[in-house]
């Protein structure tokens, strides 16, 4: 959400001289200052910076950035920083981000700016990582501190952190150490300077000493506050992700635009039916398309009644609900070929209360082009005169008709807005089938569908099949045709070894999405060492990255030896141990997942495109933003909407949606609400001087894993 500021001739001491304060005082109340509700990031192209922006962007909280190493970008001066409007000075920034305490030359004009900006008008600073340094309020490390790798190390929340902006954790933030032939992490630990106003908010235990290094605390000299970090990160490491929402809070003082909350949902695909099961010898799945027909014979997965009892008794503990997504033939099936008997049915049917259900079409057919299987890989058949054939309209639609009517027969509770095909089938999948079957949007339309569950490792964003919008999934890597832990790994060997390693050469082909093992897994020990806790890694990535997309599972991982819940116990205990109870792990089903994609894609096209304005007058905030797009915020428990209270809450704050009919939105903060423009009384004094170069590691990246779908 980047947005240039022209420049004006207006200087921050021609702003105050003209307000008749003194030198270095911000603008005292009753004649309160506008401060927009806009955060400057000044970057170095860093990842530190970069992460702080990444959670800008998926909050929906605006910012405008200036790139150091760019030619032509705006000098930062006073009449960058501040202006008047409508007779009250502005300050145009609510917050600064610097890639360190002090990235200019020494004796600055820009940081002098900056400096004389942030005492006249009380703005924090955050220091995206930075050096230990008296300058930044800390000693040098060599004084007793340390500066190195931090892998693996268990970092802590300190009392003040607690009562501070870091108040949702629990108190623990762990550093990853995810191999150790990288380096994920370096550090500056040590204590702060003598004379210093200083608080570590979060520190380390310094090795080979019984003392503690700050990694982030805040600083406060010469009439301003810095928040010092002195370890570096990139957006998708565990210690950021964990701070990064206090991080946000500390320098918007918890009034800003934009929300952020952590997400977990969970749909299980293929319920009644049974899926399918890999092959250890063949290396393939009989009764699937990858195997080659007439090989092998098909020896099914499908859960009991004891697999539901297991589920009940799971989501009870565990204070979470699955979404089952249903194919009614499998029911229908095996009690044709069991004189009327389906115990399975009979046990979800009876607990169908305690979960959500979702349409998966009722024989799981593909719904794309017609499948020409004489060939591996298949292909898309066609006609006479060349062109695809299509499923058609009419089968499509029977699809989702038919199992529609089976659940509501059974007492599901459904939905009916919503639906999955089966494999996501009828949307493009390349290489085979570039486009969508034109028959789907038609018979969407026909049975009332609003949002459809598609495949996120194919389509990464929303997207219009007729009436209806896409709601992107997550393949988790735990097979749909493995019900027991050696098959995951015999499979997963498969997919994730070389050739020379006996693999597929899968990996070696798509090095772009997939990493070949050094060595295949073991088959009795590698899904608990290898898998599981690489998967769980991947999946609490998303949820501490306010990423509301479910992930997706199938009924096999649900039965037998219920592979999928060391996975999801993973992702869930992970989660306790690191967040206070204020700070729940938010489970919603696909229309409400939908719906807040689509409201937040919405409010960034508004605020890219420079159509929303929103800044604060004392305890009143004011939002405007186009007509249909509504306003997401986040403001201190107690803050009113016209007559209503705002948001819900959520980590020690309210945050929500509000609708925008075109005027202006006002939101009254309570009082006691940390006033921006408190008075700063303290002497000015000269910028510091420039930071040494700091050392920074290469940062991990995601990987999305190859995960086969049926």
């Amino acid at each position: 959400m980047k947005r240039t500021i022209r420049t004006t001739a207006l200087t921050v001491g021609a702003l105050i001289a003209s307000l008749g304060l003194p030198a270095g005082t911000a603008h005292a109340d009753p004649v309160a200052p506008r401060i927009d509700l806009r955060v400057l990031i000044v970057s170095d192209g860093g990842p530190a910076t970069d992460a702080i922006a990444a959670e800008l962007d998926t909050a929906g909280t605006p910012y405008t950035e200036v790139d150091l190493a760019q030619s032509g970008r705006p000098v930062i001066d006073a009449g960058f920083l501040a202006d008047t409007v409508d007779g009250l000075p502005r300050a145009r920034f609510q917050a600064v981000v610097l890639p360190n305490d002090n990235p200019f030359a020494a004796n600055s004009a820009e940081m002098a700016a900056l400096a004389a900006y942030e005492q006249t008008f009380a703005i924090p600073q955050v220091d995206a990582y930075t050096y230990a340094r008296p300058e930044a309020g800390l000693q040098y490390p060599v004084t007793g501190g340390y500066s190195g790798s931090l892998d693996g190390v268990r970092a802590q929340v300190t009392a003040a952190g607690k009562a501070g902006p870091f108040g949702y954790l629990d108190g623990a933030v762990p550093f990853e150490d995810n191999s150790p032939d990288v380096g994920e992490s370096y550090a500056y630990l040590s204590a702060p300077a003598a004379g210093a106003d200083f608080t570590p908010y979060v520190d380390a235990p310094i090795p080979g000493g019984s003392s503690r290094g700050s990694l982030v605390g805040e600083y406060r000299h010469d009439g301003r506050r810095e928040l010092v970090v002195t370890f570096v990160y990139n957006q998708y490491q565990q210690q950021f992700r964990l701070l990064a929402r206090g991080i946000v809070e500390w320098m918007t003082q918890g009034v800003h635009l934009g929300a952020s909350r952590n997400y977990f949902a969970v749909h299980v695909d293929d319920v009644f039916a049974g899926d399918d099961r890999w092959d250890t010898t063949l290396n393939c799945t009989p009764g699937d398309i990858d195997c080659p027909q007439g090989e092998g014979v098909a020896n099914p997965i499908r859960m009991t009644p004891a697999d539901v009892d297991h589920a009940v008794a799971w989501q009870t503990g565990q204070n979470f609900t699955l979404d089952l997504a249903y194919n009614g033939a499998g029911s229908v099936d095996q009690r044709e070929d069991n004189n009327g008997a389906d115990p399975l049915a009979d046990r979800l049917i009876a607990d169908r209360d305690r979960f959500r259900w979702i349409n998966h079409t009722f024989t799981h057919a593909f719904l794309g082009c017609e499948q020409d299987v004489s060939v591996l890989p298949w292909r898309c058949a066609t006609t006479a005169d060349g062109g695809t054939s299509w499923v058609s309209r009419t089968a499509v639609s029977d699809e989702i008709a038919a199992n529609r009517a089976w659940g509501q027969t059974a007492g599901l509770p459904l939905d009916n807005r919503e639906l999955i095909t089966g494999e996501h089938s009828g949307l493009k999948l390349s290489p085979q089938q570039p486009v969508d079957n034109p028959n789907l949007a038609p018979a969407l339309a026909d049975n009332g569908v609003t949002w459809l569950g598609s495949d996120n490792s194919r389509e990464t964003g929303q997207r219009q099949v007729g009436p209806a919008t896409t709601v992107p999934r997550y393949p988790m890597n735990v097979f749909y045709n493995a019900g027991r832990a050696a098959e995951q790994v015999d499979e997963y060997n498969w997919i994730y070894t070389s050739r020379a390693q006996g693999g597929s050469g899968i990996c070696e082909d798509h090095p772009d999405t997939s990493t070949c093992l050094p060595a295949p897994l073991s088959t009795s020990t590698g899904y608990a060492d290898h898998i599981v806790p690489l998967e769980t890694r991947i999946d609490l990535g998303h949820v501490l990255s306010n990423d509301p997309k479910p992930h997706f599972i199938h009924q096999s991982n649900l039965a037998e030896e219920r592979i999928a819940y060391p996975v999801l116990d993973g992702v869930l205990d992970g989660y306790k141990d690191l967040f206070a109870d204020d700070t729940p792990v938010v489970n919603l089903r696909m229309k409400d997942i939908g719906i807040e994609l689509r409201r937040r894609a919405v409010w960034k096209a508004a605020v890219d495109s420079g159509q929303v304005t929103a800044y604060r007058v004392g305890d009143t905030v004011t939002v405007q933003a186009p007509n249909g797009v509504a306003i997401t915020a986040t403001a201190p428990s107690g803050t009113r909407s016209g007559t209503a209270d705002f948001g819900t809450a959520y980590a020690g704050a309210v945050s929500g949606w509000t609708a925008s009919a075109g005027s202006p939105v006002t939101l009254g903060l309570p009082s006691g609400t940390p006033a921006l423009s408190a008075a700063v009384r303290a002497k000015r004094q000269p910028a510091t001087s420039g930071t040494p170069r700091t050392r920074v590691p290469a940062g991990v990246s995601e990987q999305v894993p190859f995960a086969p779908d049926n």
